[in-house]
């Protein structure tokens, strides 16, 4: 097996086809075609069949490219690691980042990063812990920012906790309940939930659970933030989130800010990545530039008590 066949075959799973792959790869298609024949008479079974779109996996091509694709981050990684080890900084960073993370650690962590490593490319996923922890664990991503989920992380992750996290809740401009002070005033209103727990609704039950007041409707889940932002300014939905949004000129003049007289604790923001493997220097520098970033945060609660 070499390293070229494994790249061949997961550039044609990533892009559908072999044209497209070798398209994309940039060499001629024959090679790719010939690359994976060989790699299949090796290891004697065929990994990919013909579909309308093109080409899929077949089952032993799942088990295959599952392995084969953790491979290849870690070999990229070590690739990385030893050239900025010997002060050539190239490369690539893939990081996860949360909502809250972005807003909060980014903006000041960035300019720093590339002004260190100008020449590393930097790529981020925006997601929450569950939508990111499976490429977070097959070295896809080098380490995720942001919440966790209600059940701890496995233990193939470490985890450093960055500060403590607040809420609040917003809506459109001009709503009705726009100057409701405390949640039982919000009785009758109708929420967006999030996917920060494996259940939709356990973001806001315990919340209005622990205050003795009805549970709240909800009546959207959203699986991203420009879908609780926009569904929350063009309908009469409620929405909980990261107090972060509160200076964000994203929002400043779709969403306002319900100042309920209630504290709204929310989830802590931390730095995860895998525990048996450092990550390499300009993947350490960025973090370090998120934690420096979390020390200097606005303190929002105090600011406005």
């Amino acid at each position: 097996m070499k390293l070229h066949q494994i790249r061949d075959v997961l550039a044609v799973h990533e892009r559908g086809s072999i044209r497209a792959a070798a398209r994309h790869i940039g060499i001629a298609q024959p090679a790719v075609s010939r690359s994976i024949r060989e790699l299949e008479h090796d290891l004697g079974v065929t990994l990919f069949e013909r579909c309308a779109r093109g080409v899929a996996l077949t089952p032993m091509g799942e088990l295959f490219v599952r392995r084969a694709a953790a491979a290849h981050n870690e070999l990229r990684q070590a690739r990385d690691e030893i050239n900025q080890r010997k002060g050539v900084t190239t490369g690539l960073v893939r990081v996860g980042l949360s909502t809250a993370s972005h807003l909060a650690l980014l903006p000041t962590a960035l300019d720093r990063f590339r002004a260190q490593f100008p020449n590393v490319t930097l790529k981020i996923q925006e997601g929450l812990f569950p939508a990111v922890e499976n490429a977070l664990m097959e070295g896809a991503l080098d380490f995720y920012a942001g919440p966790l989920a209600e059940t701890p992380p496995p233990q193939a992750f470490l985890v450093e906790r960055l500060f403590d996290n607040g809420r609040r809740v917003f809506c459109r401009k001009g709503h009705r309940l726009a100057n409701a002070r405390s949640l039982a005033e919000l009785g009758d209103a109708e929420w967006i939930s999030t996917t920060l727990t494996s259940q939709d609704r356990a973001e806001l039950l315990p919340l209005f659970a622990a205050l003795d007041l009805p549970q709240p409707r909800i009546v959207l889940h959203a699986a991203s933030a420009l879908s609780m932002v926009l569904a929350a300014a063009y309908s009469d939905l409620l929405v909980l989130l990261p107090e972060q949004w509160l200076d964000s000129p994203l929002t400043r003049d779709l969403l306002a800010c319900v100042p309920v007289r209630e504290a709204l604790p929310g989830a802590p923001i931390y730095i995860v990545h895998r525990a048996r493997l450092p990550l390499t220097p300009a993947a350490e520098f960025l973090s370090d530039m998120l934690r420096r970033s979390a020390a200097n945060r606005p303190a929002f609660a105090e600011e406005r008590a």
